[in-house]
């Protein structure tokens, strides 16, 4: 069976997740728009910094501080590389933290489609303030793709 758009998009996140280098929580990220992915993030320490999986993490509050998150890495990946991302969709493994969703949401992205619910409900409401749509795919088992 041929697998649909969201699950197919959710995939490839899943499998981006697979190069996150903070092994506190693998998350992977792609941003696209009309069914072509622009840019993918995944969870790691800033560019040319070691990696927590190497050295241990910066922890603040029961979280990771050195890591940048896998929505935000899309969203800087796509600026580096002069995509324009307004309107588009993003695929996370993990709903945005606060921060990373009010990044998102500045940054013109319209739909959240995440594998899994993570730590902050501020962003329904706000999602629903603002125009962006949520989709929740937790209940839905990663599917294999279709031979």
């Amino acid at each position: 069976m041929r697998a649909d758009w969201d699950s197919y998009f959710m995939q490839i996140a899943r499998v981006v997740a697979s190069r996150a280098t903070c092994d506190r929580k693998l998350v992977g990220a792609l941003l696209v728009r009309d069914r072509m992915i622009l840019s993918t993030g995944y969870n790691g320490s800033i560019r040319g910094m070691p990696h927590c999986s190497e050295v241990g993490h910066l922890m603040e509050n029961e979280h990771c501080v050195a890591t940048i998150h896998a929505e935000a890495n899309a969203v800087l990946q796509a600026a580096r590389n002069g995509v324009g991302i307004d309107g588009a969709d993003l695929y996370t493994t993990a709903s945005p933290c606060w921060p990373c969703f009010k990044l998102v949401a500045n940054a013109g992205i319209k739909r959240i489609v995440y594998g899994e619910f993570y730590r902050d409900d501020r962003i329904f409401e706000v999602a629903k303030s603002v125009g962006i749509s949520l989709v929740d795919m937790s209940g839905l088992a990663a599917k294999p793709a279709a031979t």
